[in-house]
């Protein structure tokens, strides 16, 4: 028996809204990883680390699938420096997550 609906939904349909949502972080390079942390308690590297988990997959060639790129190529050209501030909001975000 399925007791959460999510299990309900057809894979396909769950791999193309995956697909949509890596595809708009993608395209959303403003929203810092800090930030997602600090909001949802999860970031792009997160999801790699799910997707190479679940794939069997490098942890580098996770990451490019999420990120489009190289890591280094996305951090070097996206990735702004955390102010003390983002990272204490991240810190007190993960902490939820361990809930």
């Amino acid at each position: 028996m399925v007791t959460d609906e999510l299990d309900r939904l057809d894979d396909r349909a769950a791999a193309a809204a995956f697909r949509r949502l890596v595809r708009h972080l993608r395209h959303r390079t403003d929203a810092q990883n800090v930030d997602l942390m600090s909001l949802a308690g999860f970031c792009r590297n997160c999801l790699s680390d799910w997707v190479g988990e679940a794939g069997g997959l490098d942890k580098e060639v996770a990451r490019a699938a999420i990120y489009g790129m190289p890591y280094a190529e996305w951090k070097a050209r996206h990735q702004a420096e955390a102010s003390p501030e983002q990272l204490q909001r991240m810190k007190d975000s993960v902490a939820k997550n361990a809930a």
